[in-house]
């Protein structure tokens, strides 16, 4: 009978709270089904199945807190679940090493600890504790922008034979250098840059590879993003979009027959609303050609809960990084990847995807 699963979070912000408090959600509700994953089950594995025994950040009310508290500390807005009913855990947050995880926009909100210890000190506490908690997955919540900090943890994962489950576009399972480390020392990672349940970019995506297999001639399409939590407020600062853009355009280009010239293509973040909280809208439209070269255009809006599109993606992702545990798989997950993640190692169609992780998963 398969066990539990023991997971580390890095990051224990928006995403994870709704992660964490979507879960007990179903706990409390047994009679609701459960909506956003590919099963209910994966190898025997369920949604109940997963223990956060400790978490990772920078922000100095969340440090020395147990998860449970951490959750609903400014500046989280998740709130599915009444602070008092949410059950008790010693799963503790510890410091994790700033490095370039926190945004000029966001600091004032997050307020970094104050630390006297060097990056190093922190590598062998972080270390010490992953061991002591049997950690088994890391699962990263880390901002955008957050490269060196993501190499450093990506690093942790390595030395402590630790999964890595890399939900933001800093490039770890998708880059060569990295998918090679981990592929040498036989551990699984799943990455990069989560890919909603219904999000814009997999709207987008799909949409976009409709009119392309329908023979239409796509000439040009933009997406634009804008929300009201801290991960569209650090998304102002221009300089850590570079890898995003990256991720959601190249979602979009992989499922085109004829790639756009990149002045065709935009897609990415926009910007700021604070009255919108976790709510994200999304404003789609493409232009092209059908047949006698006669025009056409379309365009969506979609509004999602941001935070619910992310966590059923993340269980589902936990769960394949477990199974790839258990049969001894490393490296990155391919299937997992091109069906849960906008930059996966290799872009698969999505429903390829999703049939070669059903294959995964039955051992196929």
């Amino acid at each position: 009978m398969p066990g539990r699963i023991k997971v580390g979070l890095i990051g224990i912000g928006n995403c994870f709270s709704g992660l964490i408090q979507g879960i007990e959600y179903y706990r409390q509700n047994p009679s609701q089904e459960v909506t956003g994953i590919i099963h209910d089950t994966l190898a025997g594995y369920g949604i109940h199945d997963v223990d956060f025994v400790c978490g990772f950040d920078v922000g100095e009310n969340k440090i020395g807190k147990n998860i449970n508290e951490a959750i609903y500390e400014y500046p989280n807005m998740v709130d599915w679940i009444p602070k008092e009913s949410m059950p008790k855990t010693d799963a503790k947050v510890y410091e994790s090493p700033a490095l370039d995880g926190v945004g000029l926009w966001v600091e004032n909100r997050i307020k970094p600890i104050k630390s006297n210890k060097t990056n190093e000190q922190l590598y062998e506490e972080i270390k010490k504790v992953l061991q002591d908690n049997k950690v088994e997955i890391l699962v990263s919540y880390l901002p955008v922008g957050s490269d060196k900090v993501t190499e450093f943890w990506a690093q942790i994962c390595l030395d402590t034979n630790t999964a890595f489950v890399n939900c933001i576009p800093s490039f770890i399972a998708s880059d060569e250098k990295w998918a090679k480390k981990f592929e040498e020392k036989n551990i699984p990672v799943i990455g990069d840059d989560i890919k909603g349940q219904v999000g814009a970019t997999i709207v987008h995506r799909t949409l976009a590879k409709l009119c392309s297999d329908r023979g239409t001639k796509i000439e040009k399409t933009y997406q634009i993003n804008v929300g009201g939590n801290t991960d569209f407020l650090n998304m102002k600062e221009q300089d850590r979009l570079v890898s995003k853009r990256i991720s959601k355009t190249e979602s979009v280009q992989s499922q085109l027959a004829t790639r756009l010239d990149d002045d065709q293509i935009y897609v990415g973040p926009s910007d700021f609303i604070p009255f919108l909280g976790n709510t994200k809208l999304m404003f789609m439209r493409i232009e092209g050609r059908q047949w006698a070269n006669i025009p056409y255009n379309m365009e969506v809006r979609l509004e999602v809960d941001d935070k619910a599109n992310s966590a059923g993606i993340v269980i589902d992702a936990i769960r394949l990084a477990k199974i790839a545990l258990d049969r001894g798989v490393g490296g990155p997950i391919r299937p997992a990847s091109a069906y849960l993640m906008k930059h996966p190692i290799e872009q698969m169609a999505d429903v390829k995807a999703k049939a070669d992780c059903e294959n995964f998963v039955a051992g196929n």
